[in-house]
Formats: C-alpha cells, sequence, structure tokens
C-alpha cells in the first residue's frame, strides 16, 4: 500500500456562516492524503492505474467553487468525489484549514479533518477488498440475479468480495 498526498493546496472560496463570508469570500487550504496500491502502477508505468494527483487537485478545484456553509459539508462532498473519481481508493484524509475564521476576532486558522476507509472483510469468505459501500460501488456491476442479490442480502451483513459475488453469478 503507498501514500499519496497533495499538501497546502490554496483557495480562494465563498464558503462560510456568516453572509459576509460568503459575499467577501476566504483563504483555504486543503491536505489530501489517499492511500491506494502502487502494483499495478508500477508494474506498467501507466498513471492510469494509480490515483492522478492532477485529477485529484481537479476535483478539490471542483467542489472549492460550490458554496457550502460548513467546511465539514466541503470535506464529505471531497471525500465524496474522489470515491467516484477513483475506484482503487483504500483511505482517505482530508484536511481543510479557513484563515481568519472568525469576522473581527484574532484567529489565525480552524481546520476540519475527515477520514473514510473503504477497507472490508467479505462476511462469506472472510477475504479484503474494496468497497465504497453505496449505490456506485463496482458490485453493483456484477450481473446477479436480483432475487439472489436480495438473498444475499439478507444472509450476509454488507457487500460481498468480487470472487464471492462471481459465485453466485454463476
Amino acid at each position: 500500500m503507498g501514500l499519496i498526498a497533495l499538501e497546502g493546496l490554496q483557495f480562494y472560496a465563498y464558503h462560510g456562516v456568516y453572509e459576509e463570508e460568503m459575499l467577501i469570500g476566504n483563504r483555504f487550504t486543503i491536505d489530501v492524503y489517499i492511500e491506494t496500491s502502487f502494483q499495478a502502477a508500477a508494474q506498467t508505468d501507466d498513471v492510469f492505474q494509480t490515483i492522478n494527483y492532477e485529477t485529484v487537485f481537479l476535483v478539490c478545484q471542483a467542489e472549492m467553487r460550490k458554496p457550502v456553509k460548513l467546511i465539514e459539508t466541503l470535506a464529505q462532498n471531497i471525500i465524496w468525489a474522489l470515491k467516484h473519481q477513483f475506484n482503487n481508493i483504500q483511505e482517505v484524509k482530508i484536511r481543510i484549514g479557513k484563515q481568519n475564521p472568525l469576522p473581527h476576532a484574532k484567529l489565525k486558522n480552524v481546520y476540519v479533518e475527515e477520514n473514510d476507509s473503504f477497507l472490508s472483510q467479505c462476511p462469506r469468505c472472510s477475504g479484503g477488498f474494496l468497497c465504497y459501500g453505496d449505490e456506485n460501488c463496482w458490485c453493483q456491476d456484477v450481473q446477479i440475479h436480483s432475487r439472489t442479490r436480495e438473498q444475499l442480502r439478507e444472509q450476509f451483513n454488507g457487500c460481498l468480495c468480487n470472487n464471492c459475488l462471481n459465485f453466485y453469478a454463476g
């Protein structure tokens, strides 16, 4: 497992609870830490087999353009966007700092940090696998009869790994 880190991404954006924050804007700093496997990328020397840090920057930039009141919301929006951009994120941590967060107060910076892990253990075979746990998860693409999928949900708590899903797919 490897770590891809983007530290100190700088943005000027219009996030905040106070009306003046939404009007005048503020400076924000984002740090992104993504754990993933480098094996395929290292063997093929192919940028499409890894997490492209330019794309990570562009995802953050796009989310910064959508005003929200809370930087907690912003952190979760960035994680959601990243996991829907890449299918090989094992863990992600986002730290968002906001300069001069309270109007008319002497406070240099605040930040929030959000972590998420997508490593799961298959309830059938106990093997490890990646699962994003939502309607866009890779397991939704496995062709299994709807009744079989329903029975699997009742029998097992959570998603199954690729090998187990393919066993039931036939």
